[in-house]
């Protein structure tokens, strides 16, 4: 059987597994696709630009004023944009009431219930100008919820997907235990989203390449609900036999994860490796479309789409490009 050491820098802070998986489900219902973020001050964590959304954001607004032309045709759009996203937010003000500060529902309510009144009036008054330019915010807003709901559905059923092929990293770990295949000089490293499941591209490199490294770790990252974590609690190892080692990295979510920056930590646990000799391995999938898939194939075709766009996750996490090994495969949605 498999026998596993944990080491951690903190050993007082509680097991990482257990705030592991809570960070893998809000992984998993993400509302979009990978964004390239550019942090633009050293000390301001906050000041970022997004290349994607700001080119998309010139074009539309280039766009509206070709077509509105002037100030008045632009305010039946102002209107309903602000009066709109008033009544979105008094009613998300109600969930977080509910489910983020545990009120009880009569009290939410009753805090809700005049600001709620007041912004359905405001919206109401504006709705007459719906047809004068009115229907721009509300396309805008229509599309993105269809782009939200597409990356949603698309990601479970991928993860379904995913699911039925997977193999139990304990399972594997034993299986070489027993059977050790020839090992080479070196450190692979194996990154995963998963942290009990064997990562696709392990079981690739083995059936292809059937060596293993004579080091092993398997690496997830996680993003914390704060927006720093310390040096003392960014880092979790688990070592389960001399080949194999569980390492998961936790960066608050107003840091930029950087996975060779934080390998330095590693070292302080007892983990030593040459970055020169270090391979990463990812797995790329490419998805296809299935007429007999759980979504329209218009939605398929879709979320592909967005899947393509989405940011590289060799630059994400500041990978060194050549040291990095993509192993494709391909999966039906």
């Amino acid at each position: 059987m498999m026998k596993s050491r944990r080491i951690s820098l903190n050993v007082e802070r509680q097991p990482a597994l257990t705030r592991v998986r809570a960070n893998r489900e809000a992984y998993l219902v993400c509302l979009l696709p990978r964004l390239q973020i550019l942090h633009t001050s050293e000390t301001h964590s906050g000041q970022i630009f997004m290349p994607q959304v700001n080119s998309f954001l010139f074009i539309f607004v280039v766009a509206l004023v070709l077509y509105f032309r002037n100030s008045s045709g632009l305010s039946a759009a102002y209107g309903i944009a602000v009066t709109g996203e008033m009544v979105i937010t008094s009613v998300l003000l109600f969930a977080v009431m509910l489910r983020g500060w545990n009120w009880k529902p009569v009290v939410a309510a009753a805090v809700i219930a005049p600001l709620f009144i007041i912004d359905v009036g405001f919206f109401a008054a504006n709705v007459a100008k719906f047809a004068d330019g009115g229907w721009v915010p509300v396309a805008v807003a229509c599309t993105m919820g269809l782009i939200m709901q597409t990356w949603m559905a698309g990601r479970r059923l991928l993860a379904a997907r995913t699911k039925m092929d997977e193999v139990r990293l304990a399972a594997v770990i034993d299986k070489l235990a027993q059977k050790r295949p020839p090992t080479v000089p070196g450190t692979a490293i194996f990154l995963t989203s998963d942290v009990e499941g064997a990562p696709t591209a392990l079981l690739h490199s083995l059936k292809h390449y059937k060596v293993l490294h004579e080091q092993n770790v398997i690496l997830s990252v996680v993003t914390a609900t704060k927006p720093f974590v310390p040096d003392n609690e960014k880092i979790f190892l688990e070592s389960f036999n001399p080949l194999f080692s569980r390492l998961i990295i936790t960066f608050g979510y107003m840091e930029t994860p950087n996975i060779p920056r934080a390998l330095v930590l590693v070292r302080k646990l007892g983990l030593k490796f040459d970055i020169m000799s270090t391979s990463f391995f990812l797995s790329r999938r490419t998805i296809l479309p299935s007429k007999k898939g759980g979504l329209p194939f218009w939605q398929d075709r879709l979320f592909i789409t967005l899947a393509q766009n989405a940011g590289n996750a060799t630059d994400y996490f500041g990978l060194p490009t050549g040291r990095v090994v993509e192993l494709g495969l391909q999966t039906t949605i």
